[in-house]
């Protein structure tokens, strides 16, 4: 038996700089490190769009604080919103009906609690908010009305249609109270989803009120006219 150890293999040296091996391993570890990175990122803007959709979305407010006040010193003549001895005409479309039956109901207890009696008042339904302004003209000229009160809804879509009737309406309605001289009212609620009139749905009570105030002082500048 041979007493000499066997020989100790030998390693292969490090591969050097410039071997292409080496630069095939360093550019694909490269390419792992980048692939990371982007998912972090992606990850990240992930994370922040989520977080922007859990905060609830702030609500735009329509008012600002504070209450309107006229210097001491002037003749002021105000109305109030009475409704004893005067007749109400109403004006409402069909069209979004879910919301716009909520507008009359709250129009009506309005001029209720106001004092208007229910044989005081005549409730026109018509198609929908663009027929609105013919419908208050023709109520107006009658003469037989203290206020028009003018409601409907209208909801943008995909098309210009919303701006178009929306616009309308607004003019329509506002034309009919100048060529007349009847105070016409706005109740019509112009929105950008439908889930939006429950906090809007106030608006037909509130142009009751409006409606009740422009003709009482009306009544009260005829009256100092006729003095």
């Amino acid at each position: 038996m041979s007493e000499s150890w066997p020989e100790t293999p030998k390693l292969d040296e490090p591969p050097e700089d410039g071997d292409p091996a080496v630069d095939a391993d360093a550019a694909v570890d490269d390419e792992v490190e980048d692939a990371v990175e982007d998912v972090a990122a992606v990850d990240d803007e992930v994370e922040d769009a989520v977080e922007e959709q859990e905060e609830p979305a702030a609500v735009a407010s329509e008012h600002t604080e504070g209450e309107f006040l006229v210097p001491d010193g002037y003749g002021v003549l105000q109305g109030k919103p009475e409704g004893s001895r005067r007749a109400v005409g109403i004006v409402v479309g069909r069209f979004n009906g879910a919301v716009t039956s909520r507008l009359l109901e709250g129009a009506l207890a309005e001029l209720e609690e106001a004092g208007v009696a229910s044989d005081a008042i005549t409730i026109m339904p018509v198609p929908g908010a663009f027929e609105l302004p013919i419908a208050a003209m023709a109520l107006a000229k009658t003469r037989r009305y203290a206020c028009i009160v003018a409601l409907g809804c209208v909801i943008r879509g995909e098309t210009p249609h919303f701006d178009f009737v929306a616009g309308e309406a607004a003019s329509g309605l506002q034309l009919a109270a100048l060529e007349t001289g009847v105070p016409v009212a706005f109740g019509v609620l112009t929105l950008e989803e439908a889930d939006q009139a429950d906090v809007r749905i106030e608006k037909g009570a509130e142009a009751a009120r409006t409606g009740l105030e422009m003709a009482d002082v009306f009544a009260q500048l005829r009256a100092a006219a006729s003095r």
